[in-house]
């Protein structure tokens, strides 16, 4: 009886967090600032978030929450106001490594879904200032599509570490590819951010316009790594930008 009762409170406080979302931009920034951050300095626990990390540097600190949608989806979200992609911050030589630390935050999956996850199920994505719901700064933590996962498949050892028009179209949108070649761990993972600034001509003055996804693989040389991609928002055509798109937050391809 008190497993039901502790469920149904689970289930409430989701979807009193479902509804916040949906009624406040603002909702997420307030939910790690006015709740978990304080929560995991008064008492160790950051509830409703799953971990905070350096809550007391809100500067690099972040939080891990679990989203609304999906059974395994998950949120990366800085601990510092930061409203998205377009923040000028996430460009400086010390900005804080949040795709790394969102790329480790797949644990939170796979402890939820009770067994390991393959790496190459796993992607990252933000969207586009036109392509969100939130005004504070979050990488989503989920499964790619499988139909993504088999695109990205056919032509991913075409790529190098420039960028260039991803073969084909990606759900109908032109996104642009290049490779990310990572260590064992890894550590040693480029920022994303500045990888779009310095490599797409006039990005860097139109960060808002662009959204960014990081989809996990394994080359034909052997080499783990990434493949990231971008795609720029185009009103005209109706491409919003959300790079979201390309998840699945049913993880159908973790039960082909």
């Amino acid at each position: 009886m008190r497993k039901s009762w502790f469920m149904i409170g689970l289930a409430l406080a989701g979807a009193f967090i479902s509804a916040r979302i949906a009624a406040d931009p603002n909702a997420l920034w307030r939910i790690v600032h006015e709740q978990c951050v304080p929560n995991q300095l008064k008492g160790g626990v950051p509830a409703p978030c799953a971990e905070v990390v350096s809550a007391q540097d809100e500067g690099g600190g972040y939080a891990i929450l679990k989203d609304r949608t999906g059974e395994l989806q998950y949120l990366l979200i800085p601990t510092a106001r930061l409203s998205g992609i377009e923040s000028p911050a996430l460009l400086g030589a010390d900005a804080p490594g949040y795709w790394a630390a969102a790329w480790e935050a797949r644990r939170f999956m796979a402890a939820r879904y009770g067994r390991p996850i393959p790496r190459e199920a796993v992607s990252l994505a933000i969207n586009s200032v036109s392509g969100r719901t939130q005004e504070q700064l979050h990488i989503h933590v989920s499964c790619v599509k499988a139909e993504v996962r088999r695109r990205l498949a056919e032509v991913q050892d075409r790529l190098d570490s420039r960028w260039q028009p991803f073969p084909g179209k990606l759900l109908g949108h032109g996104y642009l590819a290049r490779r990310i070649d990572a260590g064992p761990h890894d550590a040693a993972m480029p920022n994303p951010f500045r990888l779009l600034a310095d490599g797409i001509a006039s990005a860097r003055d139109e960060m808002g316009r662009y959204t960014l996804a990081m989809l996990a693989t394994t080359f034909a040389d052997g080499r783990q790594g990434f493949v990231l991609l971008a795609d720029r928002a185009d009103p005209a055509s109706g491409d919003r930008a959300s790079a979201e798109e390309l998840q699945d937050h049913d993880c159908a391809v973790l039960h082909p």
